[in-house]
């Protein structure tokens, strides 16, 4: 089968995400036939390194032998089995090393689907917390170009211009605080100080602080001091606020640690996880949280009282299988401590960009980097002739707009991030020559 065969085919049914799909008019698909390791192969033959791990998820590469294994076993025992008034052992023994690997204090393991739907759950879990305790709590707080999801409330709390004034008719109440500007301690201690000065006009409303630690990933790979985290929970305990860590991007290792709040050293009141939950193979996520927030709820039978959340594929086996194996390629493979050699690389390899035409900044945050441009208008979409021009050299990269990001699996080899950064490095300098509109997918 031919690539243009299959695109042809994808184009008749298929409504991309993220995608103005009349831009595939000129821009063509890339039909992927299958994957192995970094890399995925067309229907051609034609390969390319993922180095997005096909938006943040895939941890240990595509395919990866052991986790298909463990996959295949629990395939021949269950496949799923509804989780309200059953269990089985693939999510009890999820949930028993989700607790151990976690901040002290997280202790309840909530399961839905995917990123957004937890926190949906993480959202409704915390206002009925306070409901449950007599006290009515409406607001939310997130930080300025934050993103945690496009289902409604997930974009409520978010700080997505264009979504926000799109489906704003639909979205629960919501105020943003200054997210901190760049790395710096300064910078930490003055967006806390602007969230303090938002808790003390309106603390008595607020439910809960929602953040993506460390790292804001589709608000353009922003980053932050840890300092900041300890400084925001602190202030939320102050005000009986909940604190939401988002980790369903940072955690499982991306940002240098398995859990990015760990720098902090904080215990937030819930954590959701998603995307490397997985190892990139299936959805599953999972809000944890306290015995206090779960003691709310724990009462005689009370409907109004219980906690109102339920999805039909609520600890699905076959994830929680992929997400087991997940957990023990961690423990078996020393993944953190490895990851240490490959951070060092990628520090070295963004030098190569100080200085260059058009680059704004360079930062990075462990697994994570990012090459921020400048000078480009929007409307020249200079994200997307990065792209095209990164995948001719056989490497998949998705700009944030005129931001270009490196999340890669953790299995790639030290002279296949240089590859990568080879192709960035030369999709820069051609920009910075010749800068035309394209067209294309939107860049997000």
């Amino acid at each position: 089968m031919k690539n243009t065969e299959m695109a042809e085919r994808d184009l008749k049914v298929v409504w991309h995400p993220c995608t103005q799909m009349k831009d595939h008019e000129t821009l063509p698909m890339t039909p992927i036939s299958k994957g192995e390791g970094v890399y995925l192969e067309d229907f051609e033959g034609n390969r390319c390194i993922d180095a997005v791990s096909s938006w943040w998820v895939n941890l240990f590469g595509h395919c990866n032998p052991y986790i298909n294994g463990k996959i295949k076993e629990q395939l021949e025992r269950l496949e799923h089995v509804i989780l309200a008034g059953f269990t089985h052992e693939g999510v009890v023994r999820l949930s028993e090393r989700l607790v151990a690997l976690s901040p002290e204090g997280l202790t309840r393991c909530f399961y839905a689907d995917n990123g957004s739907s937890a926190i949906e759950v993480a959202l409704k879990m915390s206002y009925h917390a306070h409901r449950n305790r007599g006290e009515d709590r409406p607001l939310f707080v997130s930080l300025s170009e934050s993103y945690h999801g496009e289902t409604l409330g997930a974009l409520a709390v978010g700080d997505v211009a264009l979504y926000k004034e799109t489906y704003e008719p639909l979205l629960i109440r919501s105020v943003t605080t200054p997210s901190p500007r760049d790395q710096s301690v300064e910078a930490a201690y003055e967006a806390a100080e602007a969230f303090e000065k938002l808790l003390m006009e309106r603390g008595a409303e607020i439910s809960a602080l929602i953040v993506e630690p460390l790292v804001q990933c589709a608000g353009g790979m922003k980053m932050y001091h840890p300092l900041y985290l300890s400084e925001a929970k602190r202030l939320c305990e102050q005000y009986g606020i909940h604190f939401i860590a988002d980790e369903i991007a940072v955690g499982f290792g991306r940002t240098g640690s398995l859990f990015a709040c760990e720098q902090a050293g904080i215990t937030p009141d819930f954590m959701a996880l998603s995307k490397g939950l997985t190892g990139g193979y299936l959805p599953l996520s999972v809000v944890l949280t306290t015995e206090e927030v779960y003691g709310a709820f724990y009462c005689e039978y009370d409907p109004a009282r219980s906690f109102l959340h339920s999805h039909s594929y609520t600890g699905n086996a076959l994830a929680c299988a992929a997400a087991n194996a997940t957990l023990d390629l961690f423990e078996t493979d020393g993944v953190i401590e490895k990851n240490r050699s490959m951070i060092a690389v990628i520090g070295r390899e963004l030098k190569r960009f100080d200085g260059m035409k058009r680059v704004k900044e360079t930062r990075q945050c462990g697994m994570i980097a990012a090459i921020e441009l400048e000078g480009f208008d929007s409307k020249e979409r200079i994200g997307l002739k990065i792209h095209q021009f990164c995948l001719a050299q056989g490497v998949l990269i998705r700009p944030l707009g005129s931001v270009i990001y490196v999340m890669a699996p953790y299995i790639i080899t030290e002279t296949e991030m240089v590859r990568v950064f080879d192709a960035i490095k030369g999709a820069v300098e051609s920009v910075s020559v010749d800068v035309q509109p394209g067209l294309g997918v939107i860049e997000h």
